[in-house]
């Protein structure tokens, strides 16, 4: 296994270097001129010509793409052209809310997707099976939107059970208060969709060969379905929770716009509407290596969970 983890470790990082070449040519290319923005509209050339040797784009591109580099190694981006905070310390201090909602989130609706996909292997085709489907697709046509302001208007605004929005400095307070609106909008959401994924891969098992044979040897249904079924069906599960975990890292954006969480969902937005490109660049670019990081623990814990999987 280690041979295993040092090789795709290694694999990871021509990949990287792509994606760290392809940010570059994006924002040096596409961007536009940085000194313009933060010189402002009334500046003269001079000025501008300074902001630009100040930020090293005065160079050519291969001592740019150099600077860059080190940038990402040593985790230093500079300071953030909107607030003046270091880049380093405006990831670090908005990871922590962002993953005081996801994680909940995620938990929440894996098991809740999981247990009701199980129960509907025991009644599949039936009425029931039918409705819950026709529930299901109802909640994906609803958009987000609505449901945060349907939420907001009669949990927090008519019933007062949670907060309208805010965060504090306590993780317990932050936890059990102000993100459990969020969290149960989110488990609205989410919860719909992955139930049809997870009933498509349980069913998948269902008509397995293995299954009817277990029914022969006179197995009940009940250890037929959450023991074998289940395990078979954890890989294609596994992979899709986790490999969703970067993406939902930036996905719960309006979530965290909404409820005043913040977030690195909300900090992306704020950056996209200041032009704040060393914070977007800096985001972007470790997003893009905890994709990587999230793929290979993926395929680590296929092995733990199924032991014929062979890791080569």
């Amino acid at each position: 296994m280690t041979a295993y983890i040092l090789r795709r470790l290694w694999q990871m990082v021509p990949t990287m270097l792509g994606v760290i070449i392809l940010v570059f040519m994006l924002f040096n290319w596409v961007g536009g001129d940085p000194a313009y923005i933060l010189a402002g509209k009334m500046s003269t050339m001079e000025q501008i010509n300074n902001i630009r040797h100040q930020l090293g784009i005065d160079q050519p591109y291969y001592v740019q793409l150099w600077i860059f580099i080190q940038q990402i190694v040593t985790f230093d981006f500079g300071a953030s052209w909107s607030t003046g905070e270091t880049v380093a310390h405006v990831i670090l201090t908005r990871i922590g809310p962002s993953l005081t909602v996801l994680i909940p989130l995620t938990i929440l609706e894996t098991f809740i997707a999981i247990a009701l996909a199980l129960g509907i292997a025991f009644v599949r085709g039936s009425l029931t099976d039918r409705m819950v489907m026709v529930a299901c697709t109802v909640g994906m046509s609803i958009s987000i939107l609505v449901y945060i302001i349907v939420f907001q208007y009669w949990f927090a605004y008519k019933w007062g059970i949670f907060p309208v929005q805010g965060w504090g400095d306590s993780f317990a307070e932050n936890l059990f208060r102000y993100s459990l609106l969020p969290i149960l909008i989110g488990l609205a959401v989410s919860v719909a969709p992955t139930l049809r994924l997870f009933r498509t891969f349980v069913l998948d098992e269902v008509n397995q060969d293995y299954v009817r044979t277990a029914r022969a040897k006179g197995l009940s249904e009940r250890r037929i379905v959450w023991v074998h079924v289940l395990r078979n069906a954890a890989i294609p599960i596994i992979t899709y929770v986790i490999s969703n975990l970067p993406g939902l890292l930036i996905g719960v954006f309006l979530l965290e716009r909404f409820f005043g969480i913040p977030g690195i969902g909300r900090e992306v937005i704020l950056a996209v509407e200041r032009s704040d490109f060393p914070v977007i660049k800096a985001i972007t670019v470790y997003v893009a290596a905890a994709t990587m990081i999230v793929n290979l623990l993926t395929d680590l814990i296929y092995q733990a969970v199924d032991p014929r999987v062979q890791l080569k």
